[in-house]
């Protein structure tokens, strides 16, 4: 699969003539995976896959969520830090900066394809259906005063029928990632932003006062209704199997292996389905990635060996195995330009 002059392999080869005393001395024999916890099954799932068909060590993963992985991967290139990190939203600017400083200096993205995020409860309770803007005034630590004007008040809502006379009269309650999650990130940008800039008094201040505008649509509410459920999604839906009345927040995939227990909400008139992401028209959907530090390639055993698992479109690929656990693939073209900057561990450039 590799093309002549332009391979993974020679790079390999380049890499580990100069850091060979590098890996030496560390002693590590293993890949080292950090990052987040929505990507973390089909990491683990290619990682499995290349334990038992490679010579190489299964790869080591830690589901630590985006942000906290990315802390990991950007402390420095020694090889005592993490080799790849995944990430369920795209690397921050301020991320990309703190590596550089650390001397992390050539980092390889990879998108890896599409999820969509789920507000789902327990198939004992009624299916809901939300608009974004419902979600936005259940969730947000401060709305728009139900007196009207334009005035911001701590949200007073307490059940889901305050928000809207059509939802059921249950108490908001919400199991959702901490704010080190990408599933988070992506939420409340896609999710609760989406609703905020329905109101239009809040919409015009993006722009005279962005900052302001993303602190109102970007903060959860911290009095009980929104509960931190931690980087553990399989916890959120035992929560909710023990919890009728409560709803979680995750990535599809979780909802797509717990299909007999749990059930997504209807978003903005569209059920969270797997064609529905992969056409686009499920609202709360974002990529997946992971970024790679091009140093280790070369340097700790398998890390070739282990992209091209994870690029070829038996893993990734429309009737690959990962679309088995939930993952939605790129288009072909879109897959074969990232698997090509990958194959030439082209490096990440950012910038303002």
């Amino acid at each position: 699969m590799w093309k002549k002059g332009l391979t993974l392999a020679t790079a390999s080869i380049i890499l580990a003539s100069a850091a060979v005393n590098v890996y030496a001395a560390s002693g590590r024999d293993y890949i080292s995976i950090v990052g987040s916890s929505t990507v973390y099954p089909f990491a683990t799932t290619v990682a499995e896959q290349f334990g038992k068909t490679s010579k190489f060590k299964t790869p080591k993963i830690e589901s630590t969520g985006s942000g906290g992985g990315m802390k990991l991967f950007c402390a420095g290139s020694d090889i005592d830090t993490p080799d790849i990190t995944n990430a369920s939203r795209r690397i921050k600017f301020s991320e990309y900066e703190k590596c550089q400083k650390n001397g992390v200096n050539e980092i390889v993205e990879v998108k890896i394809g599409y999820d969509g995020i789920v507000l789902a409860n327990s198939k004992a309770a009624p299916q809901m259906t939300l608009s974004k803007k419902d979600i936005f005034f259940a969730l947000a630590k401060e709305v728009p005063d139900p007196q009207g004007g334009e005035k911001l008040i701590a949200n007073p809502y307490t059940t889901w029928k305050e928000v809207n006379p059509s939802l059921p009269d249950t108490k908001i309650e919400v199991l959702g990632p901490p704010p080190t999650s990408g599933t988070r990130d992506a939420f409340v940008e896609l999710a609760m932003e989406g609703g905020c800039s329905k109101v239009d008094w809040i919409k015009a201040l993006k722009e005279t006062d962005k900052k302001y505008y993303k602190s109102v649509c970007h903060t959860v509410r911290e009095d009980g209704a929104y509960v931190e459920a931690g980087e553990n999604d399989n916890l959120i839906v035992q929560k909710l199997e023990a919890n009728p009345k409560a709803l979680g927040i995750f990535g599809f995939s979780f909802l797509d292996q717990n299909g007999d227990k749990i059930q997504g909400s209807v978003v903005e008139g569209e059920l969270p389905t797997f064609e529905n992401i992969a056409a686009g028209k499920y609202p709360v959907s974002r990529p997946l990635y992971f970024y790679v530090k091009k140093s280790h390639v070369g340097v700790v055993p398998g890390m070739t060996e282990f992209l091209g698992e994870f690029i070829n479109d038996k893993a990734w690929g429309e009737e690959g195995y990962l679309s088995d656990k939930g993952l939605i693939p790129m288009p072909a073209e879109e897959r074969k330009q990232f698997a090509a900057d990958v194959v030439a561990l082209k490096p990440l450039v950012m910038s303002k």
